[in-house]
Parts: structure tokens; sequence; C-alpha cells
């Protein structure tokens, strides 16, 4: 392993920065190869019940923080988040609260024990992907560091 160790989560948020040149360019968010196993994978519920555990949070709010920090590679939509905050409900892994219970404002989360044992059985089962993932970005980084030999002859 290299000298300099880095963090899988810093590996993913770089692949962010990684652009198609041209009409191939990638929107911010959608699921390209190196991310779209991970989402299948379980990433996105990970991530709520990781949020969530740290502190009682809203749904744009957790949008916004898996926006962050994966640098945009991942973008969550309503139409994603708010089912799947309501499936992890009503599956008792987290429970919601109403901020203003008589104004329905904003609902906020927070993790149960049962949500606590499902965070760790999914921090276990995505860890390999990610770690696929960073190892794959740390080879495409060491074979473009590399030119070509016929760039080297030119040079």
């Amino acid at each position: 392993m290299a000298a300099t160790t880095r963090r899988t989560s810093e590996a993913v948020a770089e692949t962010a920065a990684l652009h198609p040149v041209g009409a191939e360019k990638i929107p911010p968010g959608a699921a390209g190869p190196l991310l779209g196993d991970l989402r299948r994978g379980g990433l996105l519920p990970l991530l709520v019940l990781h949020f969530v555990a740290r502190e009682p949070s809203y749904g744009n709010q957790l949008m916004e923080r898996i926006s962050r920090l994966t640098a945009g590679a991942v973008a969550v939509n309503p139409n994603t988040m708010y089912p799947l905050l309501r499936s992890l409900e009503e599956r008792g892994l987290i429970a919601g609260a109403w901020e203003h219970p008589e104004r329905r404002t904003r609902r906020f989360y927070r993790i149960t024990s049962a949500g606590e044992a499902e965070r760790a059985a999914l921090a276990a089962a995505v860890a390999p992907r990610l770690d696929a993932v960073a190892r794959g970005v740390e080879l495409i980084r060491n074979e473009l560091a590399d030119p070509p030999a016929a760039s080297r002859e030119e040079a």
C-alpha cells in the first residue's frame, strides 16, 4: 500500500471531480459506472442512517449532506429521499417527529436501535464496494500519471 493512505470517502469524493470530456459528460449525481454498484448496494440507506445517527435530521438536510460528502457524485432528489425515509421509518430503523406538529413543517428523523444494527450491517456490506471504487480510481490515476511510451520517445 502507498505511503500516503487516503480515506475511502476522500477517494470517492475525488471521483466526482473526474468528468468525461465532451458529449459523454455524466451529469452530477448520475449513477455512472463507478458509483452505480454502490447505490444498488445500499449506499443511500447507509448514508441516511449514518447522518441521522449523528443528529436528528430532515430530508432536505440529508440530501445536502450526501451531496456535499460525495462532492456531488451522489445527488439525491426528493422523489428518492422521501420514499426512502418513509420506508426506513416503516421498518422501524428511524423515527420521525414533526418540528412543529400543528403546522407539519420539517420532519426530523433519528436512528433507532434497530437502525443502528442495520447501519452496521450496511456498512459492512458497502465497505468492500467502496474499497473497490477507491482501488479503481487509484489504478486509473497511476496509469494516467505514466505517459505512454510514444510520448516519452518524442520528448
